[in-house]
């Protein structure tokens, strides 16, 4: 488990140096949540995403910073499409849980809570979902690139933000209600040491003013929906 490990940190050092090179402005993160990037001021925090627990018995995520730092983690016992998920920082602390909504429809929804929640938890952060999403169903849409929709209330009719692409990709982008680029996930199509990257590591970046946390909750919930 720890060659595992070690195996990822140098990873992310390699993504980032390649990145470097190309960004010569580089600085810490405010909360080190990653290394940021970009130009007057405007910062942009860069993950590497592990689709792979660090747990042997687990299916889950692992996200570290450009310096090997663990920054997130999902660890899934049940396996396969779960009712539940929740997002931890590195050091096992809930951040969000996302809970499958109970529906027979066929429209895959979620809601994502603050911190905690749950029949075996001891504490409840958020009493209320701070967000939804619900899958986007393609038939007879105008807009065939869009994955899902957020909403901050379950009653609104407009979204807060779209989420556009081809996650089977990794190609996909977080979109506010200004048409603005707030994340986005990119595949990283390069080896190293004669291991390929393929489709379960890849990028998130995030935007100056957009929580990472919940880019990367987002990430989840369309692995859920989208493999």
């Amino acid at each position: 488990m720890k060659n595992m490990f070690f195996f990822l940190k140098s990873l992310s050092r390699s993504v980032h140096d390649e990145e470097h090179q190309q960004q010569p402005e580089i600085s810490n993160s405010r909360g080190g949540a990653g290394c940021s990037s970009g130009a007057g001021g405007d910062l942009s925090t860069s993950l590497t995403v592990w689709r792979k627990s660090l747990l042997v018995s687990c299916t889950g995520f692992t996200v570290i910073d450009c310096t090997g730092n663990l920054v997130y983690r999902v660890d899934n016992y049940m396996g396969g499409r779960p009712k539940e998920l929740v997002l931890m920082d590195g050091k096992g602390t809930s951040i969000l849980t996302m809970k499958r909504c109970k529906n027979l429809g066929l429209i895959d929804k979620w809601v994502i809570y603050g911190g905690e929640v749950g029949d075996y938890c001891t504490s409840v952060v958020s009493e209320k979902p701070v967000f939804y999403v619900k899958k986007c169903i393609n038939i007879l849409h105008t807009n065939p690139n869009v994955l899902a929709y957020v909403y901050r209330r379950s009653s609104d009719e407009r979204y807060a933000y779209t989420i556009e692409g081809s996650y089977s990709h990794r190609s996909c982008k977080v979109v506010d209600e200004r048409k603005r680029v707030v994340a986005e996930m990119k595949r990283k199509d390069a080896m190293i040491g004669g291991i390929s990257f393929g489709l379960d590591i890849f990028m998130l970046i995030i935007e100056a003013g957009f929580d990472p946390g919940f880019a990367m909750a987002l990430v989840l919930l369309l692995d859920q929906m989208f493999s």
